[in-house]
């Protein structure tokens, strides 16, 4: 998931949230405009519909926000009535940002069914809350970069408090109603896999079946993400130290990690390389929030993990190049499709860090996460929204397929193990050799149009362990064939 070059430190990472209420409706469709649209990432020509939704669902007289829809429609017109509804992740995410998906993931669910890509509220074209990225943010010390997303909050005049998941979800059930579904689909990756949750939960009536990839659980709490990440560094690490080839060409990695993360804490990694947009030598500190952050950010994926025993011991020698090229890759300004900062921070700060304790800080504290356990709740400060109270989840009664990748360094399959205990009918799949996020990967796409096909009847998933493991980079010329 792309992240805004502004702040490196944050991660695509899915939150807690607090079940809301369901709001009444009218009888009356909610307003909504259509028309036909070409959009990044898809070569077909889609549907294009703007919906008409209360900035506050307890509020009606608050104001109204629109909200953006792609339509895919279904290959075969009038064989299904229950589309797919697809959240993306974050917060921040929106679903248009997701599109490529309709080709990896959803194909062969949409030779009989709509596919729905939903810009959450705060995200995308549904009024992105965001802050600028400037190629000068490359060479920015973290104190500027914190003083420039300061100035960024405080000249944003949009009401933060009404960007909350509960009302994300009431806006689900608006989408529903002006397309005039009677029955949804929901497709959630990361984040969106509270939101699905969420949705399901205020309108059970509304929820046909659940696919949640990278399951978020009820209590999790953002950014105690520490363990999780640090557990996904070290099965890396044990990994590298049981292939030949990488143990023999970085037998002290663990430690030259430790050595790198110590340097760079200390503010003693001073580098001296060309920009890759401008080819001018640029002086810059390898910070914590940028060390750190890339590496947990290389994790969601076993096949860029797998480069990383390489350009960790490349830095332990000095030669950072590697290391700052694949960190550039966060901060792309050739594409649009960023995650929403000021609505990530909307929602965590509203609805984690009220339940970041000290306890759980504690508890949680590792040395891959600590930016982010650190920064956070300073910005919260800054933010100012209201605490969204945590509510115990009640019991979901749709048929869910829950996705987990057992690589996965920030919503491992103990996440869905935890989030299935609420949910009455709940198959889970775990994937051996797989990171933050499933669908798209070997018969996945597949088994997606069996489960929606028949929900209620036993998955055979087995052809998911096919998935190979990944080689390790051991230099420049890339992975091991």
């Amino acid at each position: 998931m792309k992240r805004s070059k502004i702040l490196p430190a944050i991660l695509s990472l899915p939150l807690a949230l607090a079940t809301g209420f369901a709001s009444a409706q009218s009888t009356a469709a909610p307003a909504k405009t259509e028309r036909s649209c070409h959009l990044p990432g898809v070569v077909e020509s889609l549907r294009c519909i703007t919906v008409d939704v209360p900035l506050e669902h307890a509020k009606p007289q608050s104001g109204t926000l629109k909200l953006h829809v792609t339509v895919a429609p279904a290959y075969r017109q009038g064989t299904r009535g229950d589309p797919l509804f697809v959240l993306a992740g974050g917060p921040g995410q929106a679903g248009s940002d997701v599109l490529p998906l309709l080709k990896l993931a959803f194909d062969r669910v949409r030779a009989t069914r709509d596919i729905v890509f939903i810009d959450q509220r705060g995200t995308g074209r549904s009024g992105k809350l965001d802050c600028e990225s400037k190629p000068e943010h490359d060479r920015m010390t973290d104190d500027e970069l914190m003083a420039e997303l300061r100035a960024c909050i405080a000249a944003n005049k949009q009401p933060l408090a009404a960007y909350t998941t509960a009302n994300a979800a009431h806006d689900l059930e608006q989408v529903r109603r002006a397309l005039g579904y009677r029955q949804v689909n929901v497709w959630g990756g990361s984040y969106g896999t509270r939101l699905g949750q969420a949705y399901a939960r205020a309108y059970p009536d509304s929820v046909r079946s659940l696919v949640l990839d990278g399951v978020a659980a009820p209590d999790q709490v953002i950014p105690a993400g520490g363990r999780d990440g640090q557990a996904a560094l070290d099965g890396l690490f044990a990994a590298c130290a049981k292939d030949a080839a990488c143990n023999k060409a970085f037998p002290d990695l663990r430690a030259e990690f430790d050595a790198l993360a110590a340097r760079v804490d200390a503010g003693n990694v001073r580098l001296s390389l060309p920009n890759p947009r401008t080819a001018e030598q640029t002086e810059f500190t390898m910070s914590s929030q940028r060390f750190l952050g890339t590496v947990h950010n290389i994790l969601y994926s076993p096949a860029d993990a797998r480069r990383l025993p390489f350009l960790i011991h490349s830095a332990s020698r000095g030669r950072w190049q590697p290391f700052v090229a694949r960190q550039n890759l966060a901060g792309d300004f050739g594409n649009d499709a960023s995650m929403s900062m000021l609505l990530h921070f909307a929602v965590v700060c509203a609805e984690d860090v009220p339940r970041f304790t000290p306890e759980l800080m504690k508890s949680d504290a590792a040395v891959i996460a600590k930016p982010l356990a650190e920064m956070i709740p300073k910005l919260c400060q800054d933010i100012k929204v209201p605490a969204v109270p945590y509510v115990a989840p009640s019991r979901i009664e749709a048929p869910a397929l829950l996705l987990s990748g057992a690589l996965d360094p920030v919503t491992p399959p103990h996440r869905a193990e935890t989030a299935a205990r609420s949910m009455a009918r709940a198959q889970h799949v775990v994937v051996a050799n797989a990171g933050h996020g499933v669908s798209q990967l070997g018969c996945a796409p597949r088994l997606l149009r069996a489960f929606l096909d028949q929900p209620q009847a036993k998955l055979d998933a087995a052809c998911m362990a096919e998935i190979p493991a990944p080689t390790f980079q051991l230099g420049n010329a890339g992975p091991q064939p």
